[in-house]
């Protein structure tokens, strides 16, 4: 975050078989290619390849922390619509810059 402030992600992997995958990270890609090679988490390792389709950059791990429990708590139609607008957003092509979408 600009000025050297403490910042973290809240992200959501689509999986390979559809099932969307939400968590929170200091580094997200360094998260990411941690589920990338089968260990980011027990449910992803299962699952592979997946894709990032969301992340939401937060001022604070508590942040990140509350955005991942509230996320979790919307049915799937509402994840959905979240995520489509989240895609047409400037901060989507900004994350899609730096980390690669989809890996297996």
């Amino acid at each position: 975050m600009a000025g050297g402030g403490v910042s973290a992600w809240v992200y959501v992997l689509r999986c390979r078989d559809g099932s969307l995958y939400t968590g929170w990270t200091n580094r997200l890609e360094m998260r990411l290619r941690a589920h990338q090679a089968g260990k980011g988490s027990k449910y992803t390792r299962s699952r592979l390849p997946v894709c990032l389709v969301a992340a939401w950059r937060k001022r604070s791990e508590k942040d990140a922390r509350r955005g991942e429990v509230l996320f979790k708590q919307l049915t799937r139609p509402a994840k959905l619509v979240k995520l489509k607008r989240w895609g047409e957003t400037k901060s989507a092509a900004r994350v899609r810059s730096r980390a690669a979408l989809c890996f297996g």
